[in-house]
């Protein structure tokens, strides 16, 4: 009968370790006063690079994973038909050239006409006077003056129709050339190389992508908070990132988007109980400078907890203190 007690003792007393155990896993998952925690995924803006112009694919230059600069070259498009076409394209607009030239030889020759046919006219009404010439004479000489003007005239014109068609051909040439700067396929900024989607001799349309890039400056974890949460964080409020992946560091953040409309919304949100329901998207952003210096480090994808300040004068615990990994072997 004795050990009835004893046994209804270690009931009780293993009954109030398991609410100690519980109590301290509460405690110590509590978040503190004036900050907010919701989980989430690093993420980073994905850039698809694609070609302008329909084509075959010449090479890829990158593989997956392989991190490249802002306007290292990606791929190359073939380009021997443009090539033909700009080469054919420059021999149209040097005999543009030449033709400007011609026309320019030919307006000084019926300049110098003109100029001949107004002496000539002079000189047979002077004679005129003198009843040395008839006036038929005077008047034959009065209209080859005039032809001659007419073709000064038309000279001048032939010049703008010459002048325009060298510029059509020039603009023509630096059209080629602006495509054929569009064949290759450069970085439009610093990135990762996510997937690389053609291979090489793979025929393209236009705005096919061929390899997609991950902005390693613009990394960011997407959270969403309730309304009463929501509605007190702001654009530029603190935040830190705890990687499941990497616990032990803590990772500076600053909120960069909170959403105008709930992600999240009941059929009704008459009551109040049922608005606390709404949940509100936000980005914490990561600060491009700190990516830039442990880039190797930067993988999207990975899980983790934010954490963010609703109250401005909240204070970081110490175990939220900023603490990064060490410096990488290039950034020290």
């Amino acid at each position: 009968m004795r050990l009835i007690p004893i046994v209804i003792l270690a009931a009780v007393i293993a009954v109030a370790a398991g609410f100690f155990i519980r109590w301290q896993a509460d405690q110590s998952d509590a978040v503190p006063a004036g900050l907010a925690r919701a989980n989430g995924r690093i993420e980073a803006e994905r850039v698809a690079i694609a070609t302008k112009y329909a084509g075959r694919v010449a090479e890829i230059l990158v593989k997956e994973g392989d991190f490249v600069e802002r306007g290292a070259v990606i791929a190359r498009m073939d380009t021997a038909e443009l090539l033909a076409e700009i080469a054919a394209a420059k021999a149209k607009a040097r005999q543009a050239v030449q033709g400007v030239g011609q026309v320019k030889a030919q307006l000084l020759m019926r300049q110098a006409e003109l100029k001949l046919a107004n002496v000539e006219l002079q000189r047979a009404q002077t004679l005129s006077k003198r009843d040395y010439i008839s006036a038929s004479t005077v008047d034959q000489r009065q209209a080859q003056r005039d032809v001659a003007a007419a073709t000064v005239t038309s000279a001048q014109a032939a010049i703008g129709d010459a002048e325009a068609a060298q510029d059509a051909a020039e603009a023509s040439v630096a059209q080629l050339d602006a495509v054929l700067n569009d064949m290759t396929l450069t970085a439009p900024v610093s990135g990762r190389v996510e997937y690389k989607l053609v291979q090489a001799g793979e025929v393209l349309s236009a705005g096919a992508p061929v390899v997609s890039l991950l902005d390693l400056t613009d990394v960011y974890m997407t959270i969403f908070l309730p309304t009463p949460d929501a509605g007190r964080v702001g654009l530029g409020s603190e935040a830190r990132i705890v990687l499941d992946a990497a616990p032990d560091y803590v990772v500076p953040a600053t909120v960069s988007f909170v959403a105008a409309e709930a992600q999240f919304t009941p059929k009704f949100v008459e009551t109040e109980n049922e608005r606390e329901k709404l949940m509100y998207r936000i980005k914490v952003r990561i600060d491009p400078a700190l990516l830039e210096t442990y880039r190797d480090y930067v993988k999207a994808g990975l899980t983790g907890n934010a954490y963010v300040k609703v109250e401005a004068a909240a204070s970081w615990p110490d175990a939220l203190a900023a603490k990064l990994p060490p410096l990488p072997a290039a950034a020290q």
